[in-house]
C-alpha cells in the first residue's frame, strides 16, 4: 500500500469503514496501513503539536496526546500536513464542540486482520510487526521534534487556538 492509497482510504471513511475496507486488502496492505499510520504518528511528534493540544486541552499527558495526533491524522493529508507546517491550522480543521481524539484508529489494522485471517492478534499481526522494525509511538519512541516550550510562549505558537481555548490552559492568566 502506498502512502497515497493510506491518505485515500483514511480520507474516505470513519473508523468502521476503514476496517471494512482493509479487511478487503490483502494482509501485506493491512500491514502496510499500520506501518503508515504509525509512521504519520510519529512524524508529528513535535512540540509545537504538544503546545497545540495543550492549548486544546489545559494540559498534555501521554495517552490523550496520542489520541490528538489520531485525530490529527483522521483529519486527511493536508489537514495533517499543514499543522506539521504551522499547528494553528488545526484551528481550521477543529469544529466547535468537537473532541480531539480519535483513539479508534490505532485499533482499526488490528481489527481487520483478524477478520481477514479469523485469527486473535499474535506476533504475526501488524502492531507487532511494525513495533519490531522500530515504529513505537509509546516506549520506545524517537523524542519530540523541535523545541519545547514554555506556557508564555503559547500565544505565539498558535494565536488563533489561543483565542479560543485559552481560558482552559493552566498557567494561562500567567501568558501575555
Amino acid at each position: 500500500m502506498s502512502i497515497d492509497e493510506f491518505w485515500t482510504i483514511i480520507e474516505s471513511a470513519d473508523e468502521r469503514t476503514i476496517v471494512n475496507t482493509l479487511y478487503r486488502l490483502s494482509q501485506q496492505d493491512i500491514i502496510d496501513f499500520e506501518r503508515h499510520l504509525r509512521e504519520r504518528i510519529i512524524e508529528c511528534d513535535h512540540y509545537h503539536i504538544v503546545a497545540a493540544f495543550k492549548i486544546i486541552d489545559g494540559y498534555v499527558t501521554d495517552d490523550p496526546y496520542l489520541y490528538f495526533r489520531c485525530w490529527l491524522i483522521s483529519k486527511g493529508r493536508n489537514a495533517f500536513e499543514n499543522a506539521l507546517q504551522n499547528a494553528d491550522t488545526i484551528s481550521d480543521v477543529l469544529g466547535d464542540g468537537e473532541s480531539p481524539d480519535c483513539e479508534g484508529l490505532l485499533y482499526v489494522a488490528t481489527r481487520a486482520y483478524e477478520i481477514k485471517t479469523g485469527k486473535s492478534e499474535n506476533d504475526s499481526f501488524p502492531r507487532t510487526i511494525c513495533q519490531s522494525e522500530g515504529l513505537d509511538y509509546d516506549f520506545n519512541a524517537p523524542p519530540t521534534k523541535g523545541t519545547d516550550f514554555r506556557d508564555e510562549d503559547l500565544p505565539a505558537i498558535c494565536p488563533r487556538l489561543w483565542k479560543r481555548f485559552a481560558t482552559g490552559v493552566r498557567g494561562a492568566a500567567n501568558a501575555p
